[in-house]
């Protein structure tokens, strides 16, 4: 799916009608006695709760200034995960895969040890999955000179300094944790120049890897 937040969604009501595919599931859901069920629901509130810190990066990205592609919801075949935004740099030599996160609001995300915490709850293995899909999404395009970044911007639970720099196993580089209020200037910030004819081939590139799907 292109919008913002709808994939995982609407994976989530797929999910939560087939735990209720039948009478007596049905009656079951009704009654409290269907786990199957219970699971889907909880589903469903997890994928709403990250489609609004979908939704509040993708307004965020429409601030970024010409010359920057964006494209959300995303999926390689083959593989089951969903790139919640990819950004094609003005440069045309770097594309970014950004992945939203909506954390609790009263804890702060920290590195402990050199681990991405949200308070005291270890969220460095999501962390991990950014890194993971960027060199996936790498060896897809296969094309030399251009760079797959990984990035991450965590809502609600307020990122300590604004900006961490986190490394994962199996990764060069490292991973950049933002405060929402980083993601824009560090984009910004970030291409050497424009070249408008590369950047329009990478676009067309990385919609042929990555089809958006139908609606």
């Amino acid at each position: 799916m292109s919008g913002p937040g709808r994939a995982p969604v609407e994976w989530a009501d797929r999910e939560r009608r087939n735990a209720r595919k039948g009478v007596r599931r049905k009656v079951l859901a009704w009654a409290g006695l269907n786990p199957a069920a219970k699971r889907a629901d909880d589903l469903m509130v997890r994928a709403r709760h990250g489609a609004v810190g979908e939704e509040w990066t993708a307004a965020l990205l429409a601030q970024l200034p010409a010359g920057w592609t964006v494209f959300h919801g995303r999926k390689l075949s083959g593989f089951s995960n969903d790139y919640d935004h990819v950004l094609i740099s003005p440069c045309g030599t770097a594309v970014v895969t950004l992945d939203s996160k909506r954390w609790h609001a009263g804890l702060e995300t920290v590195l402990v040890r050199g681990r991405v915490c949200c308070g005291r709850e270890d969220r460095h293995k999501q962390v991990t999955a950014v890194a993971r899909y960027a060199g996936r999404l790498e060896r897809a395009l296969n094309l030399p000179g251009v760079q797959v970044l990984p990035l991450l911007v965590v809502h609600g639970s307020r990122v300590r300094g604004g900006f961490l720099s986190a490394r994962v196993p199996g990764w060069e580089g490292v991973v950049h944790v933002l405060g929402p209020e980083y993601l824009v200037p560090t984009l910004v910030a970030a291409p050497r120049g424009v070249h408008v004819g590369r950047a329009a081939a990478l676009v067309a590139h990385v919609d042929r890897v990555l089809p958006a799907g139908p609606g």
